[in-house]
């Protein structure tokens, strides 16, 4: 077997009993890296540590996940103007955290014989959020509601803005002045 040190030195193909040894020697375990390598490669390791490691990689993982939920703010044809401003807050609050929304205009009773005053306003609604939201399900008529779904709009990249972006650096400073400092950020 090929076998690797803790370092990740190679000590070249030798005998188990002999790997075995050398760990031994070194207190670490001998793990098995590809077993179906001709010949196969083993590494000596702290096998406990490297398990932990893992695990909170693991656990780092999942929180970095970004479950999405779907959030449902009700309207009415006879909502008034406050609580009309009070939902389109709640919209764009739920919509800036990364979740999408369902829109419903519930009728009730006589509010069935005049379906065009909700219609106006469900339109109104996705007209005021149409720089804030993308409209990821048209209105549609289910029975005695009126539904949408609205989610986050997405950048041209694909991926969401995580934050302020950084100032271009200026140019020349003027002969005389302080130089200006300069940020520099690294990914990781």
């Amino acid at each position: 077997m090929r076998v690797i040190d803790s370092t990740g030195e190679m000590l070249g193909v030798m005998a188990t009993a002999q790997a075995l040894k050398i760990a031994e020697q070194k207190g670490l375990d001998l793990v098995e890296i590809s077993p179906n390598a001709t010949p196969s490669v083993c590494k000596i390791m702290d096998y406990g540590k490297f398990r932990y490691e893992e695990s909170i990689k693991e656990k780092n993982a999942r929180k970095a996940q970004k479950v999405q939920q779907v959030k449902e703010i009700k309207f009415h044809p006879g909502t008034d103007t406050a609580d009309y401003e009070h939902k389109l807050k709640q919209i764009r609050t739920f919509v800036s955290a990364g979740n999408k929304v369902k829109l419903t205009l519930q009728f009730r009773g006589r509010e069935n014989a005049h379906r065009e005053i909700g219609e106006d306003l469900f339109q109104r609604v996705l007209k005021d959020l149409e720089n804030d939201v993308a409209v990821e399900q048209a209105p549609k008529q289910v029975g005695r509601a009126l539904g949408a779904l609205v989610g986050p709009r997405k950048s041209k990249g694909g991926a969401r803005p995580q934050g302020p972006r950084e100032q271009a650096a200026p140019g020349p400073a003027a002969p005389g002045a302080p130089a200006p400092a300069i940020k520099i950020t690294i990914a990781k």
